[in-house]
């Protein structure tokens, strides 16, 4: 039983097979019937036989499963052969012109001439109803027949526009039309609608109007315009759709309208290729079409960087005078719509900039609407960095496809081109602190390329001297003349000394940019900066105008700023703010919010970088010397511990410096010792132990400090620390006495700060703390417990076994003293609680244990930063260029 499905295939074989006969039935009769004018009329037999084999190839392909692509080149190539054959053969009157044909003969000789263009046109339609994509053929058809002039162009015309009205009614029925080359032909038959032949513009006009319909099937949104009579519609009668398809405006305006964008973008790219043409009337046509086009759609135009990289191109092949002007003008409209994009690409040929692309930049930037977006795009571009390399896929879509970023230079190249424009000079006054700003940047990152590359690029300062003198600050550019502020900016290395020429020149001549300026200059530094070099550069261009024009203090909006840059990540911005805090100091009791900028410098002694830590202990110094006492005093007990860490910092200069200050607080605190006394009393640990430095400048320090001490906690003057007397066993001796009578209870916390110098890995520290320990442990054992004791024995163990033999020999001595403290400790917790209960009992004082006379060969290291009385007048580009 044969199965429904197997009878239907049965049925289309049968069908199909059927049908191939009957084809092969008609054209062997066709051949019959006209085989008689192989003799007569050979060329058009030829033809006629030829463009049957061709019909029989591609309709034979057009069913095959063979892949699209390879599908529609293999067609396009037969139908090349068959329209070279078809349109090549003479016109009718001329056959009958070259033969002594009868009636009969000139009948069967037309009907043979029409059944030939026939067969040609079915093969069109029949792979055009089966895919709209094969509508491209048509555009290359044009582009044959504009090869060669012999071709029958009106018979060509006619054919395609009988193929597009097919077409046109064909995709009413569609619920989807997909046609990628309705641009491509609308261009091509744009201009053949004023082609100088009537009945040539009439087919074209027709042709033109069957592509539009076709595109506003295609396009959803004009088929909802069209419901609203938004669309401009095109007319039934063929004498008013020529006479209205013949004016370039209304091509122009109804070919935006009906084609998406893709193909819009297509129209414009083929009638950009055709300013080239060899033909001049072509070119004229086309580009009188493409800037009409774009006067009213360029906003539909995609793919902008594509269309001007490739005027670029042609510019560079020294395209006629009259040519780029047209394509100069296609860059003006273009920027109107995309001057983003537009920039971008330009800013992206190589530097220095050619003649192209300085024409280019003076057609993006001749229309003065269009100025501030272009301006606005320069800038962003002026963020980035020179020699910068793409960190993400983004970035290299955005810059250059080298391996770095030269987009900046070129940049600041088209501000020098741009700015001088008439048109720009409201633009220019709009944008002047954004301008000024990026080229100060610019002209910083240019330098540090200049180390790495050979050449030399100036372009930044160039643009800044154009934009001073384009501002009305021609005395401004000429007094940096004459300080040959110009000259160090070209200097291989930067000097931020032009930084501050720069912004104290224009604050001496009263820049009537100021307010803008200095409001642009906050919001840059409460947004933060891009690189942390620009901070450096801002801080030094706002501290230079707020000294012109502000008295100290600034005010709060501003010196929130300095506050924050005390604790920033550039070391450089750190102390230029902590500089301009100290210049303050007369004034620190107006300053709001004292307290948190006093904290905010602490936090500063916490910094990696040692000048910051330096120049923040200066500063502190400073404002603390003139602050009133209650609020010194509220402060006192955290800046003194602030100090205690930084009595043990690697550099002796900033050793020296806490250990002075430290004392220098106490001094100034001598009515709130009882506020002071723990943190004195903890900070002795160090300041008996660095009187052992190897720095002098730190053994001063100490013995200055520990005198002050001595007196506030009200302990006998001791003349030990005199530099005749000095001998360290006796003043650590001295010292524990004196805290074992007044202090005891303060014994247990010395040794615990004691024991972490044990480790250190300077000897001079070792040989100290272990005769500290030795003595604070023999005057408060009875405050110890036995594990406290057995970590001190642990502590000093690795000691016994040091490199240094006095260090070996101080350890054995401190062993020795622990072992008779521990045999004097009671084994009962309740006994050793009530011996330190009643520690008085114990007070007793001691001799000398070690006989230690030192060994240290004092040294002075200037590592530290010092401030002079003339600092405080200096200008902050010097005090910049010594702590940088």
């Amino acid at each position: 039983m044969i199965s429904k499905g197997h009878e239907i295939h049965r049925s289309s074989r049968y069908s199909r097979c059927n049908r191939d006969t009957v084809t092969a039935l008609q054209i062997g009769q066709s051949i019959v019937k006209w085989h008689h004018m192989e003799h007569t009329a050979p060329k058009l037999w030829d033809a006629y036989i030829s463009i049957l084999s061709h019909q029989a190839m591609i309709l034979s392909i057009n069913s095959s499963f063979v892949d699209p692509l390879l599908q529609f080149e293999t067609q396009l190539e037969i139908i090349q052969s068959s329209f070279k054959m078809v349109f090549a053969i003479p016109s009718l009157e001329e056959m009958k012109e070259v033969g002594n044909s009868t009636e009969d003969d000139e009948e069967d000789l037309r009907n043979l001439y029409h059944t030939i263009l026939h067969i040609f046109e079915t093969t069109l339609l029949i792979l055009v109803s089966k895919d709209l994509y094969k509508l491209h053929i048509l555009k290359e058809m044009i582009v044959w027949m504009n090869e060669d002039s012999s071709y029958l162009q009106e018979k060509v015309l006619v054919v395609i526009s009988r193929v597009l009205s097919f077409a046109s009614k064909k995709v009413k029925k569609y619920p989807s039309v997909d046609a990628p080359c309705l641009g491509l032909l609308a261009a091509e038959l744009s201009l053949l609608c004023s082609h100088t032949d009537p009945s040539i513009t009439q087919q074209a006009s027709l042709g033109m109007h069957h592509v539009l319909s076709i595109a506003q099937c295609q396009n959803d949104f004009i088929k909802n315009e069209i419901e609203s009579h938004s669309f401009l519609p095109l007319p039934s009668d063929t004498e008013l759709l020529h006479n209205i398809l013949q004016d370039k405006t209304n091509i122009a305006q109804r070919v935006g309208q009906a084609l998406l964008p893709s193909l819009l973008t297509d129209f414009v790219w083929s009638l950009l290729m055709k300013l080239s043409a060899p033909s001049f009337t072509t070119a004229h046509e086309a580009a009188t079409i493409l800037n009409l086009t774009l006067e009213y759609h360029v906003y539909k135009v995609i793919m902008v960087s594509k269309i001007v990289d490739t005027i670029y191109m042609q510019l560079c092949e020294n395209s006629p005078h009259q040519m780029q002007s047209s394509m100069l003008r296609v860059i003006t409209l273009l920027t109107r719509a995309s001057p983003k994009k537009v920039i971008f690409q330009l800013m992206d040929y190589p530097v220095p900039a050619d003649n192209a692309v300085i024409l280019m930049l003076q057609a993006a930037g001749s229309e003065p609407h269009v100025a501030p977006h272009v301006l606005k795009t320069i800038l962003l571009i002026l963020k980035g960095k020179p020699g910068e390399k793409p960190g993400n896929l983004m970035d290299r879509r955005r810059f250059s496809i080298d391996a770095t970023n030269m987009m900046p230079v070129a940049a600041s190249h088209a501000l020098c081109t741009l700015l001088p424009v008439g048109s720009y000079k409201k633009v220019v006054a709009q944008f002047f602190p954004e301008l000024l700003m990026a080229l100060m940047f610019q002209l910083f990152y240019s330098s540090d390329m200049r180390l790495v590359t050979e050449g030399r690029h100036f372009y930044a300062r160039d643009a800044l001297r154009i934009l001073l003198n384009c501002s009305g600050l021609q005395e401004v550019e000429i007094a940096l003349k004459k300080k040959n502020c110009w000259d160090e900016f070209s200097q291989e290395l930067f000097d931020h000394h032009g930084v501050y020429l720069v912004a104290k020149t224009l604050s001496d001549y009263n820049f009537p940019q100021f307010p803008e300026t200095l409001h642009y200059l906050h919001k840059l530094s409460v947004e933060g900066p891009r690189w942390s070099e620009d901070s450096v550069i801002t801080v030094i261009f706002l501290t230079e105008l707020l000294n012109s024009f502000f008295k100290d203090p600034f005010p709060e909006e501003f010196l929130v700023l300095f506050r924050n840059w005390v604790n920033d990540s550039n070391p450089a911005v750190s102390k230029l703010s902590l500089q301009k805090i100290a210049s303050m100091a007369p004034v620190v009791n107006q300053i709001e919010n004292v307290c948190s900028l006093l904290l905010s410098i602490l936090n500063a002694f916490l910094s990696k970088d040692k000048t910051v830590v330096s120049q923040a202990l200066l500063t502190l110094r400073r404002l603390l010397g003139k602050l009133d006492k209650v609020t010194y005093s509220s402060l006192c007990t955290r800046i003194a511990s602030s100090y205690c860490p930084l009595m043990d910092h690697s550099n002796g200069g900033i050793r020296s410096m806490a250990i002075q200050h430290f004392g220098e607080l106490i001094k100034d605190m001598n009515h709130y010792t009882w506020m002071l006394n723990p943190v004195v009393l903890k900070g002795l640990v160090p300041l008996i132990l660095f009187l052992e430095d190897t720095d002098i400048r730190v053994v001063n320090a100490c013995k200055y400090t520990l005198a002050i001490c001595v007196s506030e906690l009200k302990w006998s003057p001791t003349f030990l620390l005199n530099d005749q007397c000095y001998n360290f066993e006796q003043v650590v001796l001295n010292f524990c006495n004196n805290l074992l009578i007044s202090h005891g209870n303060y014994i247990t916390d010395l040794i615990a700060d004691t024991l972490g110098f044990l480790g250190s890995s300077q000897a001079y520290l070792r040989r100290a703390s272990l005769i500290l320990i030795g003595y604070l442990a023999t005057l408060g054992g009875h405050l110890l417990f036995k594990d406290e004791l057995q970590v001190m024995f642990e502590a000093i163990e690795p000691l016994h076994r040091d490199k240094d033999p006095v260090i070996r020999e101080l350890a054995q001595t401190t062993y020795k003293l622990f072992k008779k403290v521990a045999h004097k400790l009671t084994s009962s917790n309740i006994k050793q609680s009530f011996q330190k209960m009643f520690s008085f009992i114990y007070i007793k004082k001691l001799k000398p244990l070690y006989n230690y006379n030192g060994t240290n060969n004092l040294t002075y290291s200037p590592a530290g930063i010092k401030e002079t009385k003339n600092d405080k007048k200096r200008p902050i580009y010097e005090i910049y260029e010594d702590i940088w």
